[in-house]
């Protein structure tokens, strides 16, 4: 979280949004949060989770149309954990910093269920699991935002990547691989068929799971306008991450993502074949962020070091994040 916006929260900026949402002091605990300050409360027997934000990261309209889609999604029967409303009748609450900048509140029903364990993975998951994105994918080719001033950015604004930005002078080859990459992608086709709102990051640590085998997602707060097949391999980079023998869990995992994606939505096989370039942007934008939070030279987060480790020689010799043939793969 930036220095400036923890600097400016209080617990008279937390007593105001508690007062919004009905919450009583002893029904509120803090939780992890790494950009915003992260709650979960209790509230005539529910559980809920708040999210206490800034303008400063987010606008207010770009919250706004976070919480639009998440219940139209919801409502179009998508597994994910709605907004709820404050008080006042409203899904986002603004609250004064003292600064002339606001803190933003949002509140959403807590997902049932628990993190996805090593027992449950298996084909029933994974396609489970391919369902869930192909059921949002088909609901947002036909969403429009309430208000147009709503609209999340595109995939590549500023405030969603800026590779170039976090990477120190350095990584120049590595910030030479990414530009090369982009203007690769930028020549892709955007039609409502391939192209639309997504979550941008729904790995395994943004969802529970509940005793019935039935996923909920949650954090949308990077939903921006990219290619579904991003989604998709944004959701491959990080379930695969780490598996001794990627190729054969690749095919694994797919074709079972691919059986319950295919349920839902209908994708054009020619994107399997993309798969790969954008593996390599979300492998280098993961490392251009590392290079922005971390101290690469003193790595003392376990995860990260395993990432990091010959990352840089991987980005450089334009090595692919996974070596496999996505084209082998069918989709159903």
């Amino acid at each position: 979280m930036e220095k400036r916006i923890k600097d400016r929260y209080n617990d008279l900026i937390l007593q105001q949004v508690m007062k919004s949402y009905e919450i009583q002091k002893d029904d509120i605990q803090l939780l992890d949060g790494f950009e915003s300050f992260i709650y979960e409360f209790n509230r005539k027997g529910s559980s809920f989770i708040l999210r206490i934000g800034h303008n400063l990261r987010r606008s207010e309209n770009l919250i706004r149309g976070e919480v639009d889609w998440i219940n139209y999604l919801y409502q179009g029967g998508a597994g994910v954990s709605q907004a709820i409303l404050a008080e006042n009748g409203d899904l986002v609450i603004p609250i004064e910093d003292g600064s002339g900048d606001f803190f933003l509140a949002t509140a959403f029903e807590k997902a049932h269920g628990s993190p996805p364990s090593k027992e449950i993975m298996g084909p029933a998951f994974y396609k489970d699991y391919g369902r869930l994105l192909g059921r949002m994918h088909a609901l947002t080719r036909i969403y429009t935002p309430k208000d147009p001033t709503w609209r999340r950015p595109q995939w590549d604004e500023p405030i969603m990547l800026e590779v170039l930005g976090w990477l120190p002078d350095s990584e120049a080859l590595v910030a030479q691989r990414y530009i090369e990459l982009k203007n690769y992608l930028d020549q892709l086709p955007k039609s409502n068929e391939s192209y639309g709102l997504i979550h941008f990051d729904a790995h395994m640590g943004n969802m529970f799971v509940d005793e019935r085998g039935v996923i909920t997602l949650f954090d949308f707060d990077d939903c921006n306008y990219s290619w579904f097949i991003n989604d998709i391999a944004i959701v491959l980079f990080y379930i695969a991450l780490g598996v001794e023998d990627q190729a054969a869990f690749t095919r694994k995992f797919m074709t079972n993502f691919l059986r319950g994606y295919s349920l839902e939505n209908e994708l054009d096989h020619a994107w399997l074949g993309e798969i790969p370039s954008f593996l390599k942007l979300r492998e280098i934008d993961l490392y251009a962020i590392i290079h922005r939070s971390f101290d690469v030279e003193n790595i003392d987060h376990p995860w990260v070091a395993m990432y990091m480790k010959d990352r840089k020689e991987l980005i450089e010799n334009g090595i692919p994040f996974i070596d496999f043939d996505f084209t082998t793969l069918r989709i159903f």
